[in-house]
């Protein structure tokens, strides 16, 4: 009689953990919004979709959807483990359905990598608008062609580091698109931009095809000129740098620190409000992050808007895995309308 019981619990443990896959696709999606941008990027973009286990057994259900934003210099691909990577989110994802602590729902991860590694998930004439593709043209498209629940209690919007910032960014200005937003470890929240001589010195000189060789600093210098202070009159990168021969350029300087977080949220709390829950959370050991996400959470407060904020023991990367298992999921699966 033990064997049998023993045998049916070990059948039951097998058959929930199998019940608990799900499936991943990636497909291309073309974007209007990112036609024409000036550094020559394709406007068909790489999604992944990841469609939770009951999606096909049962065929009539629908379900919410939380958009996922990948950090700079990463990819979709490397976040859902078509390739090997720091992460891999849909055992995360299953990892967490498992133990019980989240609910299914289907996760949309669009490729963000671009010439210059990462789009910042902002608007310009050299990269394109990538406001408009994620928030418009992606919701849209996933809306039509997957049985999502498709209205903004049920849409969530997360990312980890420059995804961060984009879910901030994005999250704030878009309220009537989603209802809940977590942002893991936003970058660029505050500071200002670098003018090191010799750092300048190099970019000024470098071509498209020099892009893929540059150290990470110095890309994502470019990167952020490109986000936030393009000049169509400047070829062959067509942005501008934050300083010229050797001399800070001001109005560039300033066109940077305008798109820091801290130094444009305060005019967006209505929007901020209308948010049905927010998180934010860093490792304590990721610090210049980790003081800025303290910062968010501290003028939030000031403005009584309700959040969940956590300071916690880590750094940049090893511990977000654990913190989208425990933390993020279990917070959309509360937050939106299943």
């Amino acid at each position: 009689m033990k064997k049998l019981l023993l045998f049916f619990l070990i059948i039951c443990g097998s058959f929930s953990l199998f019940a608990q896959k799900g499936t991943k696709e990636r497909i291309k999606i073309h974007s209007q919004a990112l036609e024409g941008n000036l550094i020559g990027d394709p406007a068909d973009r790489n999604v992944t979709v990841y469609l939770p286990p009951s999606y096909f057994s049962n065929p009539e259900k629908r379900f919410p959807v939380l958009y996922m934003l990948h950090g700079f210099t990463d990819t979709d691909s490397q976040w859902f483990g078509w390739e090997d990577h720091w992460i891999n989110l849909q055992n995360v994802i299953e990892q967490s359905l498992a133990e019980g602590l989240s609910k299914e729902m289907i996760v949309v991860m669009p490729n963000a990598y671009n010439r210059f590694k990462g789009s910042m998930y902002a608007s310009s004439a050299t990269i394109g608008d990538w406001e408009t593709f994620v928030t418009q043209e992606l919701v849209s498209y996933i809306d039509k062609n997957y049985r999502t629940i498709p209205n903004r209690n049920s849409r969530g919007l997360a990312g980890h580091s420059m995804g961060g910032y984009g879910t901030l960014r994005l999250g704030m200005k878009n309220p009537d698109i989603y209802a809940a937003i977590y942002a893991l470890s936003p970058c660029c929240m505050d500071g200002t931009a670098s003018t090191n001589p010799e750092l300048m010195e190099k970019l000024e000189g470098l071509t498209p095809d020099q892009l893929q060789e540059t150290s990470f600093f110095e890309i994502a210098a470019l990167a952020t000129s490109a986000a936030f202070a393009p000049n169509p009159q400047n070829p062959p990168l067509y942005l501008d740098l934050p300083a010229k021969d050797g001399e800070p350029q001001e109005e560039v300087i300033n066109k940077i620190i305008a798109n820091r977080t801290l130094n444009y949220v305060d005019q967006h709390i209505l929007s901020l409000k209308k948010l049905k829950a927010i998180a934010i959370d860093a490792g304590l050991q990721d610090r210049g992050i980790s003081e800025a996400t303290k910062k968010l959470h501290e003028l939030l407060e000031s403005y009584q808007i309700p959040h969940f904020y956590e300071s916690y023991e880590g750094d940049h990367l090893n511990r977000i895995a654990e913190r989208i298992q425990t933390k993020a999921l279990p917070f959309f699966s509360e937050n939106l309308a299943f």
